[in-house]
């Protein structure tokens, strides 16, 4: 098969991969029908996080299943599924708790920039339709196997509530989809922190109420004053450096919550900051299988569009154009299709 390969900062190739085979009794093999890069691709891409030696990318994925183990008993052959970015069986305490990032039985993957992939964990970790979908919801669908959903985590974990006001500090695809799960959540206000012209737009139709360009002490400022000096009741943290996460906890009111979703690098907490405000700071991966339920619903109802953050479509061979395309934010997030 065809599949993505990371070499160096900034070498990504599609190659031939072996084709996956059902390793173990819980496993399944997905035929890939729309898969994509993620921000977080950038961090190795970028040299940031390091390369040690070529490895198989990718970790968002929608698809038909192809084959499943002995031990599988909730899916067939033949199905839709989406499935979150790791493999978690459904049933251990931590699972059972939300938290399925945290499965005693977890297995993490990559490679799903691929036209196959083996999926550990299958009954847990894909979830299936009840058809086949329409193909203009394939986005919207792929969106929930890690943004959306992320994006879902930091507007549930930072206590968004029916009515309360709402900053978000990204505007990638995972802050996007937080201004989006605000929405849904019942936000009166959403406070989105862009400087670009596009990503506003998709901000707007998601539910902004507001838009902040400023960064840093301005951006704070600007937040103070939307919300006559206290602050937004919930803030979404959606980057994962030192900056936005001083941002973001300088914008949310003394007692409020920070939903943190940003995968950290180089980020120190200003604990007696927090402490002498009462702010707090939740979240983490997000709990994919714990949300997807009822996301999928809304897709397949077409209650939300989280696919709208997709603004760049290739084929899975022009993989390499998509990451440049990100990289130099010509692009929020690009699909791939096998």
């Amino acid at each position: 098969m065809r599949g993505t390969i990371l070499y160096a900062p900034g070498d990504i190739r599609v190659e031939d991969r072996p084709d996956p085979v059902i390793k173990e009794p819980t496993d399944a093999i997905i035929r890939t029908v729309a898969t994509c890069v993620c921000g977080s691709d950038l961090w190795p891409y970028r040299g940031i996080d390091e390369v040690a030696e070529p490895r198989a990318i990718g970790h968002e994925y929608v698809g038909i299943v192809e084959e499943i183990g002995s031990e599988v008993t909730g899916l067939r052959a033949g199905q839709f599924v989406v499935g979150g970015f790791y493999a978690s069986d459904g049933t251990c305490p931590h699972c059972r708790a939300g938290f399925q990032f945290s499965c005693m039985n977890h297995a993490g993957f990559d490679g799903c920039q691929s036209a196959y992939i083996r999926i550990p964990q299958a009954d847990g970790t894909l979830f299936a339709t009840p058809e086949q979908p329409d193909d203009d919801l394939i986005p919207s669908l792929l969106a929930l196997s890690d943004v959306m959903s992320t994006g879902w985590h930091a507007a549930v974990t930072s206590g968004v509530r029916p009515g309360s006001t709402v900053a978000v500090v990204g505007d990638g695809a995972v802050g996007l989809s937080a201004v989006l799960a605000a929405r849904e959540l019942g936000a009166a206000r959403i406070i989105a922190m862009s400087r670009h012209a596009s990503r506003q737009r998709i901000a707007t139709e998601f539910g902004a109420t507001d838009i902040v360009a400023e960064r840093g002490d301005d951006g704070v400022t600007a937040v103070l004053e939307l919300t006559e000096g206290i602050g937004a009741d919930a803030v979404c943290e959606a980057v994962g450096t030192a900056e936005s996460m001083t941002q973001a906890v300088r914008s949310v009111r003394p007692g409020g919550l920070v939903g943190v979703v940003g995968v950290p690098h180089d980020v120190e907490l200003p604990v007696s900051q927090m402490f002498f405000r009462n702010v707090g700071i939740k979240g983490g991966p997000a709990s994919v299988p714990q949300y997807l339920p009822e996301l999928l619903d809304k897709v397949l109802q077409r209650g939300i569009s989280p696919g709208r953050v997709f603004d760049l479509e290739l084929p899975l061979e022009q993989a390499a154009d998509a990451y440049a395309a990100m990289d130099e934010r010509r692009a929020i997030k690009a699909l791939l299709r096998p």
